[in-house]
């Protein structure tokens, strides 16, 4: 019957809904780059009356990928603006997928101040308010954001599947992915940076999904380096504005996060759990999470 209803709820969208008033934006960031984001209305709605949802995607990943695609569309038939940006990860003007075969020289505290530099973009532009939306480490970055800086334009924060850390989990997913530890490459690294040298590439280092990539030291060193940061549950407390996270129940990239939840645990801060549903949000959980954050935003 789920199914049913949902295909019956497309079909009703294709046929009756009025045209997404959809628009290709760039930021040039104070670094130089320009970042490239995808800004869509709701029918009927404005950014000055009705505020946007700032979505950042996730580990090497971009504004066109199927869970921020299809969070856009659906966001949207729920009357909510959507901005789904790319983080530039280094590079001008970047879209699709990070290639492994790239210099990797990003950090993930770069996506902080690109994220502040989006949000001071929509209040240029007029914007009545934010809620700033990240999956995975995207939820991660934007719950960084907000523990730190608290955007004034910001009222709230949805956390999807955010990105989960311990020194533990992260040494075992390094070991399971490339059959050795990071330990002696972290301490090269970190004696490289400590020399001055943290802009030099390496090349063939395993990093992140990418094998035998050509990384500086610096951005070794920031990824790996044991920082309590990179466990988004622990972030909450530092936070003040209302909070969703949300869970997706068959989850093996961050099992551990309800768990984490329980631990953490505020008035400010909502936590559901979409089932059926795995890391990406494929499918019909698609638009239970649209759901949830439509619930949560007081859209439905």
């Amino acid at each position: 019957m789920k199914k049913i209803a949902y295909l019956l709820g497309m079909l009703s969208c294709a046929v009756f809904s009025s045209p997404i008033q959809a628009e290709e934006v760039e930021l040039k960031l104070p670094n130089g780059l320009t970042a490239l984001g995808s800004l869509e209305l709701a029918d009927g709605k404005s950014l000055k009356d009705d505020g946007v949802v700032l979505f950042v995607h996730g580990t090497l990943a971009h504004k066109d990928m199927a869970i921020v695609s299809a969070q856009r569309e659906l966001l949207n038939e729920r009357e909510l603006n959507v901005l789904a940006v790319n983080l530039t990860l280094g590079l001008d003007k970047r879209s699709g997928m990070y290639d492994c075969a790239l210099p990797h020289t990003h950090k993930h505290r770069d996506s902080v101040d690109e994220i502040d530099s989006w949000l001071n973009w929509l209040k240029d532009k007029g914007a009545g308010s934010v809620t700033l939306i990240g999956h995975s480490r995207g939820g991660n970055q934007v719950a960084w954001h907000e523990a730190e800086r608290s955007h004034d334009l910001v009222k709230q924060l949805v956390l999807v599947a955010p990105q989960t850390w311990s020194e533990a989990k992260e040494k075992a997913s390094y070991k399971k992915r490339y059959n050795k530890g990071y330990g002696p490459v972290l301490q090269e690294m970190q004696a490289k940076v400590k020399a001055g040298k943290g802009a030099d590439l390496n090349k063939a280092i395993d990093f992140i999904y990418c094998a035998g990539a050509s990384v500086s030291a610096d951005a070794f060193v920031d990824y790996y380096t044991a920082d309590t940061k990179l466990d988004t549950p622990t972030l909450l407390s530092s936070i003040k504005k209302p909070v969703l996270v949300v869970a997706a129940s068959d989850d093996t990239v961050v099992a551990d996060l309800p768990g984490k939840m329980e631990k953490n645990q505020q008035d400010n801060v909502s936590f559901v759990t979409v089932e059926e549903a795995d890391h990406m949000f494929i499918d019909f959980a698609s638009e239970d999470l649209a759901d949830q954050i439509a619930e949560f935003l007081g859209s439905e």
